[in-house]
Formats: structure tokens, C-alpha cells, sequence
């Protein structure tokens, strides 16, 4: 792998522990981490940005987890990966998608842009 790959999967693997972070600040501690101050994220059922609105989507998967399916491919910035989103009791992921990322100069989320794949009928 080149460290230039190894940067669009470390920056992932952040992203997905700022969706996965849980307890009272957790996800909002998270999100201040990885994005950057006037991040984005917009897919078919959002477009927020900013820490709060951020954190606001997150808030609406409790009992889910947020986890990578396949490689991390990345260049010049933007970084593409695929993810399921799956249930905590049962492990079954009923929600699976796509979203590619853009990175500033210290690789903070600067914008994500969300794809959805698979949703419950």
C-alpha cells in the first residue's frame, strides 16, 4: 500500500469512528475531530453542515453501526468507499451505500457526498 493510500484509509477509518462514537459528547467530540469547521454532508435524506448539523444526522441511527465494506480507493484529495449500516441486535444491515469524501490540506472532512445502495422494502 502507498502512504498516499494509507492517508484516504486513515481519514475513513476516522470517519466511521465519528459515526460510530457514542455516549452524551461522544459524537459531537467525533465529529469536531474529523470534519472540518464549515463541513458538509449531503445525501438523498440530508444536506447539513457545520459540527451541529453534523452531529444531527448522526443522532438518527441508534442501534446501528457504521461499517466499511470493500477497499478504500483515494486520489488527489477525494477518497470513495462503500459501507452498510448494520443493526447492533442482530447484525443484519439492512441499509448499505457508497459516499466519497474530499479532504482539506489537514485532512479534515471537508465535504461528503452520499450514495444509498440498499434500503429495508
Amino acid at each position: 500500500m502507498s502512504a498516499s493510500n494509507h492517508r484516504y484509509e486513515t481519514a475513513v477509518a476516522r470517519y466511521f469512528e465519528a459515526w460510530n462514537a457514542a455516549g452524551p459528547d461522544g459524537p459531537a467530540k467525533a465529529v469536531a475531530a474529523v470534519w472540518a469547521a464549515d463541513g458538509s454532508y449531503t445525501d438523498p435524506l440530508a444536506d447539513v453542515r457545520g459540527h451541529e448539523q453534523i452531529t444531527g444526522a448522526h443522532e438518527q441511527f441508534p442501534g446501528f453501526t457504521f461499517r466499511l465494506l470493500g477497499a478504500v480507493d483515494g486520489h488527489h484529495d477525494i477518497a470513495r468507499f462503500g459501507w452498510e449500516l448494520a443493526n447492533e441486535a442482530d447484525g443484519s444491515a439492512p441499509v448499505a451505500g457508497f459516499d466519497v469524501i474530499t479532504l482539506d490540506g489537514e485532512d479534515r472532512i471537508r465535504s461528503v457526498y452520499g450514495f444509498l445502495d440498499r434500503l429495508p422494502v
